[in-house]
Order: C-alpha cells, then structure tokens, then sequence
C-alpha cells in the first residue's frame, strides 16, 4: 500500500479540534485513521466517516501505539495534555518511520520536542512537527514571510486580535497544567519571564486599529527561535479573549456555519525589524480551533509528498514554503497579506 492510499492516523480523534482535522482530511480526500483510548467516543466520531478504521490505543501503551501506526502513512495527534501524549506519540512515530505532526499550544512540550528527539528524528529521516496549528505553526509561518530575503532582524513581534475566546475544556486543561511554566524570548533565548506580562498598545491593520494588549507566552517563541535568526521575540494579544479564558463561566465554543466554525474571528499581525526597517506580514479568518485544521492538513499533505526542506524536527517556516504554504489556505480558510515595505 503506497503513502497515497494509507489512512493518516488522529490521535485523540473524538476531541473538538480532532473533528475538524478529520473534516479537513476527507475534504482533502485522505481516509483518516481514528485512534484514541476510548473506543465509544471513537465508534462516535467514526460514524461521521464512513470507511475509517477505528483502534484503541493510549499513550501510556506504548504497544497499542505500534499496533495503532502499524500500517499509517502520517499521524497527527490531537490528543492533550501534550504533556502526556505528544513524546510517547512521537516516539511510536519514529518506530514505525513515519511523520508526527501536532496541535499542541502547551509552550513547554514544544520546547522538549525540539530538544529531546531532535537526534533520534533527524536519524530516522522522519519529519515530526509539533504546534503546526494556530499557536505556534500559523505565528511561525507569518514571521518567515515578514522576514523573507533578511539573514536576520532585531525583533519580531506578533501580535493576536481575538474578538472572543470560548475555551474547549483541553484549552482550560491546559492553562491549569502550564500554570508557571511559561517562557519569553528575549536576548537570544528562552527564559521564564522577570515579572508579570507587560501591557501596552498595538495598531493593528484596520478596522481594528489601536488595541490595548498584553504579552503572551505562546509556542510561538519556541517555533520561530528555532530557525529565524532573531534575539527578540513577542507575542501579544488584545484584553477580550484574556477576560473571557479568566472567566470560568465562559461557555466552550458553539457552530456557528455549516463548516461547525463558531463565530469567533482573529487577526494575527507579524512585524519583523531590522535596521530601521519593518516588514508586516497578517492572517485573519474565523475560529482559532477551526483554522488549526487546514494548518495541520496541509502540512500533512505536503510531507507526504516530499514538499519540505528538511527531516528532523522542524518548526512551519523551516520545512516549507512559507508564503506558498499561507497562500494554500487563502481564501478557503484565511486571508493572507504579505509583507508591506512601506511601513
């Protein structure tokens, strides 16, 4: 069976991003693989996709992993806390030779991806990918756009406009479980911030315009710090969304579309400066868990056909074409500016 017509395996496929990964993936018309620990909730999930082969699996087994991947062409794994899931999913990867790809917006399993498979990745000849989705894959994209023909920049500051955040329970899981654990880049590494989040102002492209933000610790940092050579690296997000994931009585995300988006809308503003110089490359569209989807896909589908740049475990923009890959999602599910040398 060639990679074309082997199933890609989700990991954790009963989970509200999951569902649009697998949506994404039989639109792509690739048969997706449902694996999870829970065989109910993945008959469930399976009976919107007629054909696919459901396998229970838990990331504590490593042997039910191997049995899971044993005859799949790629997996991405949905399944959080990554803290719990993404190395052994990785690991079974490498086992079984084939790429891993995550969704993971947890900065500190980023960061151990990177530094504790990075060898045995680049000598299987297996790409493994973590964050390629809206925190940390479509950020890291942006920022390799702005960037362009520049060896290096002074800073690169994104900055996130949000006009709500109803938060799935994996995302209120995850802030509880990274609680202290988060990290700034700043003097050409990372390193746990000097106090609390900074706040201030950011202009972003109309018809937002001016909007009070405050730092974040994003996965963001980790991606980008990785192959863009840069000492300083922000992100920054507006007041809405932070009010909203504070309140515990903030409702999870409901459909809003035929698509099942909610109505949630986000911009993400990248400026690069180097020299005086500043180049702005943004994304907008709907729904930070929806757009996750087609992020995760095409980045499946493109290494899967070999359209990357390197094995190992890499960051969006180290793999692929930055603007080609941002110009694949535009307009079916963002719209993409490049950069503008007149600011």
């Amino acid at each position: 069976m060639n990679g074309q017509n082997r199933a890609i395996a989700v990991f954790g496929a009963y989970g509200h991003t999951a569902a649009f990964v697998l949506g994404e993936l039989r639109r792509r018309g690739r048969m997706p693989l449902l694996v999870g620990r829970d065989a109910a909730r993945l008959h469930s999930a399976a009976q919107a996709h007629p054909g696919a082969q459901v396998r229970v699996a838990s990331a504590a087994d490593p042997a039910s992993l191997d049995r899971a991947l044993s005859d799949a062409a790629a997996v991405v794994n949905c399944a959080g806390p990554f803290s719990d899931t993404a190395l052994p999913v990785v690991d079974a990867a490498l086992r079984a030779g084939i790429p891993y790809l995550d969704v993971a917006a947890e900065q500190a399993v980023t960061v151990e991806t990177f530094q504790r498979r990075a060898s045995q990745a680049r000598d299987a000849g297996v790409v493994v990918a973590p964050s390629m989705a809206f925190y940390g894959g479509l950020g890291d994209l942006l920022a390799s756009v702005a960037m362009g023909d520049w060896p290096d920049a002074d800073d690169i500051t994104i900055a996130i406009a949000l006009d709500s955040w109803r938060p799935t329970r994996g995302t209120r899981e995850t802030v509880r479980r990274n609680a202290g654990r988060h990290l700034v880049f700043t003097g050409g590494r990372l390193t746990p911030p000097s106090g609390p989040p900074k706040t201030g102002e950011w202009r972003f492209p109309a018809p937002l315009g001016v909007q009070e933000v405050t730092e974040l610790s994003t996965a963001d940092q980790v991606t980008i710090s990785r192959h863009l050579r840069v000492p300083e690296i922000r992100v920054h997000i507006n007041q809405a969304p932070l009010r909203d994931l504070r309140d515990p009585a903030t409702p999870p995300p409901t459909p809003a579309d035929a698509d099942g988006r909610s109505a949630q809308t986000f911009l993400v503003d990248v400026v690069a400066r180097r020299a005086g110089a500043r180049r702005r490359a943004t994304a907008s569209g709907r729904d930070i868990y929806a757009v996750t989807a087609p992020i995760v896909v095409e980045a499946t589908v493109r290494i899967l056909d070999g359209r990357v740049r390197a094995a190992g475990v890499a960051a969006a923009g180290e793999l692929f074409d930055a603007a080609d890959f941002l110009r694949a999602l535009d307009p079916a599910h963002l719209t993409f500016t490049g950069p503008d040398r007149r600011l």
